[in-house]
């Protein structure tokens, strides 16, 4: 007991348990993008402050992910996971009762390393036997995005009877259940050797994850909540809970066909073809009517089918002990793009073509694609 997972069956359970304390844990987080936007007022805080608040969580995760990997590396996956599934559970239950920047900010940060930590083990344990790495990664993904899916359906809907705060109430009753699936996680210490400076001249998997992060996480997740509350103004709640709702269904749907996919013909190969696809769909997302939507849509699904392959990749790129580390580094990374990427849409929105936005967002994603030809990672 306690070992660490040294088989594809014992890899396996981990993984599942670990993706299941997740998807119990994120629900809060991901309604909270949704709710504090719209009901600021109600929770103390400006608009402005809100933004501040929903990016906090990021911030807090860039100065972190080293701190949380070496917690993680010398008191194992079991004790790191305990610790964030107890974070998470505090920090929803603070936004059903907090109002006011400060002690929501006490919550954000919380979460932030939290999530950190849950990550982390949702990269490395379903990686910790790199045979069925991409379609382990793939079933965790999928089971990760329950959460947040059904959460986001529960909130929208609840909130129109309910308001707000008792919606975070019944997200942190079941957050409950994320402890339960985070005590059945190996406990055993990975022992990692500490990473390089994690904000030394980024690789090209590095580039990459910070163009994922800034164009899918943020310019595109930011746009399309956008086009969903401007299609459907008199239920806005509804409107950007579909459109955030549609994110995780086709994760559920397709991450794992995606990690099986990878197994039969590469990881790193098909990151490298999804990704360039993304990138001319990105381009499309300028486009008016029907092709619009078609845009959309494809983003959406080759997004999905991309979800579980970064930490594969990763790991066959930094194996043994250079493991952790590696997937802290990239996630700091793309939690860097994904943090710039919300502000940097909120500056070029309103003064340039969308055009001008996607097709830009499109070509830098290409461009650190071809990069990964290079596999000097």
């Amino acid at each position: 007991m306690g070992a660490p997972p040294e088989t594809a069956e014992s890899a396996d359970r981990a993984s599942r348990n670990a993706a299941l304390t997740l998807a119990f844990a994120l629900p809060g987080d991901t309604v909270l993008y949704l709710l504090l936007p719209l009901h600021a007022a109600e929770f103390g805080v400006t608009l402005f402050e809100a933004g501040v608040l929903l990016a906090a969580n990021r911030l807090v995760r860039i100065a972190g992910y080293g701190w949380v990997a070496s917690f993680y590396a010398t008191r194992g996956p079991r004790s790191a996971c305990m610790a964030a599934a107890l974070g998470a559970l505090l920090s929803t239950l603070g936004y059903a009762v907090f109002s006011g920047f400060w002690l929501l900010l006490a919550a954000r940060l919380v979460w932030g390393l939290s999530f950190a930590a849950m990550n982390i083990a949702n990269q490395a344990l379903p990686t910790s036997v790199i045979v069925g790495a991409a379609a382990r990664s793939g079933r965790a993904r999928s089971i990760i995005a329950f959460g947040p899916m059904l959460g986001l359906v529960t909130g929208a809907l609840l909130d129109s009877v309910t308001g707000p705060h008792t919606v975070f109430l019944v997200l942190a009753l079941a957050a409950l259940a994320a402890p339960a699936f985070a005590a059945r996680v190996p406990a055993a210490p990975d022992h990692h050797k500490p990473g390089g400076p994690r904000f030394a001249w980024p690789s090209a998997l590095s580039i990459w994850s910070f163009c994922m992060g800034f164009t899918l996480d943020g310019l595109f997740v930011f746009g399309l909540s956008l086009l969903a509350a401007a299609s459907l103004p008199e239920g806005a709640v509804i409107a950007a809970g579909a459109a955030m709702t549609l994110r995780y269904v086709s994760e559920i749907l397709l991450s794992r066909p995606g990690g099986t996919l990878a197994q039969h013909i590469g990881a790193r190969r098909l990151l490298i073809g999804l990704s360039l696809a993304l990138s001319g769909a990105l381009c499309l997302l300028a486009a008016t009517g029907m092709l619009l939507w078609i845009a959309v849509v494809t983003t959406v699904v080759l997004r999905a089918l991309l979800q579980p392959l970064p930490a594969p990749v990763i790991a066959d790129a930094f194996p043994g002990a250079e493991r952790v580390p590696a997937l802290a580094r990239q996630a700091t990374w793309r939690d860097i793009g994904a943090g710039t990427g919300p502000l940097a849409a909120g500056f070029l929105f309103p003064v340039a073509s969308t055009l001008s936005i996607y097709a830009g967002a499109g070509l830098l994603l290409a461009l650190a694609t071809l990069l990964l030809l290079n596999r000097n990672r």
